[in-house]
C-alpha cells in the first residue's frame, strides 16, 4: 500500500528525477515512481553487498597475501 509523504530534495537531485521522468515516461507526473523505482534499487544493491559482506568466504588470504597480490596487480597495470 503506498503512503504519502513529503520530501525535501536539492534542486539538482530534483532536476535529474524530472529529467529522468521525461525521459521515462514523457511527463514530470511520474516523479514519485521514479523515486521508488531507483529508491528500490538503490536499497536491493546495498542488500547485494550486505550479503556478500556477511556471507560464508571460500577463500582465506592473509593481510599480508593480499598486500603482496595487490602490490603485483598494480605493477601489471603500470606496464
Amino acid at each position: 500500500m503506498a503512503k504519502r509523504t513529503t520530501i525535501t530534495l536539492d534542486e539538482e537531485i530534483y532536476r535529474k528525477l524530472v529529467e529522468e521522468s521525461l525521459r521515462r515516461y514523457k511527463t514530470t507526473k511520474a516523479l514519485s515512481r521514479i523515486t521508488n523505482e531507483l529508491l528500490k534499487g538503490a536499497l536491493r544493491g546495498e542488500a547485494r553487498i550486505l550479503d556478500l559482506i556477511h556471507s560464508r568466504k571460500i577463500a582465506k588470504t592473509s593481510a599480508k597475501e593480499f598486500e603482496r597480490f595487490r602490490r603485483e596487480m598494480s605493477k601489471r597495470f603500470e606496464s
